[in-house]
């Protein structure tokens, strides 16, 4: 009796513990060299150059580390970190401080691989839902990173 109280306590608990992580990941091919893709997607900032929604990119330091402060066409502004980068590895990762995207404790690597003759550019990352259903922040993200796709996919030369 005693084991099946302590084993039903477990599992209360453990659905009113934290949120498990959602996981996103877009990917698009590219007819161009890695090395062109990863000149399109550029600095921390580049992000302005190629994402549509983006009007503008800001970019600051806070302890030693990039941040870029964009402001979204329609208005709003997102507040992300750079937590790493890699030119040689073609990557770079960061976090989001503050905007409206319906997610917390967010996490994303962008990539660009060799894929046949051309290249392969990766976006994923990790979140958990902050407002909003998991369904409606795996839907918010993903479009966030098709479009951004999109455009590096049309820029990249």
């Amino acid at each position: 009796m005693k084991r099946m109280l302590l084993a039903a306590a477990a599992i209360c608990l453990g659905a009113a513990g934290p949120a498990w992580a959602l996981d996103v990941t877009k990917s698009v091919d590219v007819a161009a060299s890695p090395e062109a893709v990863w000149k399109t997607i550029g600095g921390f900032c580049g992000i302005g150059d190629w994402h549509p929604v983006i009007e503008k990119c800001a970019l600051s330091k806070k302890g030693g580390k990039a941040v870029r402060t964009l402001s979204l066409k329609g208005g709003g502004t997102i507040v992300e970190e750079e937590e790493s980068r890699n030119d040689t590895k073609m990557d770079y990762t960061y976090t989001i401080l503050e905007g409206p995207l319906p997610v917390t404790d967010y996490h994303s690597t962008i990539m660009v691989a060799k894929a046949g003759s051309g290249s392969k550019v990766t976006w994923k990352g990790t979140f958990k839902a902050k407002g909003a259903p998991d369904a409606k922040a795996e839907e918010a993200i993903a479009g966030v990173y098709e479009a951004g796709l999109k455009g590096i996919a049309d820029k990249a030369k």
